[in-house]
């Protein structure tokens, strides 16, 4: 069964402009996200402003530049975005922005994923800016509808961690997850984030955790798949089930339990990099739906 059947993909219409500072300030937001991901802690496994988690080629700075590196071409994206550009175009940028990455981290993928996922929802924020038919869907709806098909169909990546594990374990991946409307932002990551704001006044750092092991536990993370097998994504997503299910950032003493997890994920060199990058969508989503759907 095509997952996108149901899916109404719009023609394109006359591209339009949009006002040069709307990109800007996407962008911004975008690397604003990547930079509160980095300083999230602790996360299983992962880089933070505190320690390298499993990453031997990476630390938070390498993060840093690579987030800054890419402001452009998330702000060129959302330019595409308002000229209905299609995927052929957006992959373009794509590419350049990889290039652009691994020349500020001396050769590290450090945001591979993200380049895909929030690069497809700041083109969805410049389409939504640019014409009026879009102003009420979300930008995970927009992704889906105007893009969607062309995601599945598209060239995929012949080298790269998440293709191997996809093609050795069946996963579904980025793509599937970015054609079909991001729903582990919108069914887990966004509703992690808004109960644990509520519940703490907005404490970010401690919702971010929140959100982060949400997505672990439910996620089908092709980079767990790629470190750990099935055997090592089985075992992430049972150690962020019993950090939710024993309280979360409500127990006592949490952050020592968190900070118990990522020592144990390091051990086994397991970094759930999906769910990393997902949290920084999720951020970004979470910021700009809320401003943009009222």
């Amino acid at each position: 069964m095509n997952p996108l059947a149901d899916c109404v993909v719009r023609p394109r219409s006359r591209a339009r402009s949009m006002p040069r500072h709307h990109a800007s300030h996407v962008a911004e937001a975008a690397v604003s996200c990547l930079l509160a991901e980095v300083t999230t802690w602790p996360k299983p496994g992962l880089v933070s402003h505190i320690d390298s988690g499993s990453h031997a080629d990476m630390n938070a700075q390498t993060l840093r530049d690579s987030a800054h590196a890419l402001q452009p071409f998330f702000a060129e994206l959302a330019d595409a975005g308002a000229a209905n550009a299609g995927m052929l175009e957006l992959r373009r940028i794509g590419l350049r922005a990889e290039r652009e990455m691994l020349i500020a981290t001396g050769g590290v993928n450090t945001h591979r994923g993200a380049i895909f996922g929030l690069g497809l929802l700041c083109a969805a924020a410049g389409l939504r800016a640019a014409h009026r038919g879009y102003k009420q869907e979300t930008l995970g709806e927009i992704v889906a509808r105007h893009w969607g098909m062309e995601i599945l169909t598209g060239t995929r990546p012949a080298v790269s961690h998440g293709a191997a594990a996809e093609r050795r374990y069946g996963a579904g991946g980025a793509r599937v997850e970015a054609a079909l409307g991001f729903p582990g932002i919108y069914h887990v990551a966004l509703p992690a984030l808004r109960l644990a704001y509520h519940a703490r006044a907005k404490e970010s750092d401690a919702a971010r955790v929140h959100a982060c092991f949400a997505l672990i536990a439910k996620l089908e993370d092709t980079n767990l798949l790629y470190r750990g097998g099935l055997e090592g994504l089985r075992y992430a997503q049972q150690e962020a089930q019993a950090f939710l299910a024993s309280g979360s950032i409500w127990q006592p003493g949490w952050r020592h339990t968190a900070q118990a997890i990522h020592s144990r994920f390091v051990a086994r060199n397991l970094s759930p990099g999906g769910a990393a990058d997902l949290l920084a969508m999720s951020l970004f989503v979470d910021a700009w739906d809320a401003r943009s759907t009222r």
